[in-house]
């Protein structure tokens, strides 16, 4: 949430012609991190939340990208976003990494 909220001050200081461009790419996807991680727990699976924190970590990714860009483009700074973002990178990897673990040493059983 907190990349999130960062996304958006920061998309203010864009030039306003991004409005539909990055400044839309970059609100999407840096809310889109929260959201699957949020569905991804409420579906009930250790499967779909595996799923779901994979978009997640894709959407970080994009994320980075596009602030990179911006950077290039508009010399604003995101160095403290793309902190945030590799903490945030490290800590979905260590949850799927555990949750993989777990999926191995305790399989789901097979709804019928």
């Amino acid at each position: 949430m907190e990349i999130s909220e960062k996304v958006y001050v920061l998309s203010k200081k864009i030039p306003k012609e991004e409005l539909f461009g990055l400044i839309s790419q970059i609100r999407r996807c840096s809310s889109s991190i929260p959201s699957n991680i949020a569905e991804g727990r409420g579906r009930g699976t250790r499967k779909d939340f595996i799923q779901f924190l994979h978009i997640a970590q894709g959407s970080l990714f994009e994320l980075e990208t596009q602030l990179i860009l911006i950077e290039k483009l508009y010399k604003l700074d995101i160095n403290n976003l793309l902190k945030d973002i590799v903490e945030e990178r490290k800590m979905l990897s260590g949850m799927l990494s555990k949750l993989k673990i777990e999926s191995i040493c305790r399989p789901e059983s097979k709804k019928q």
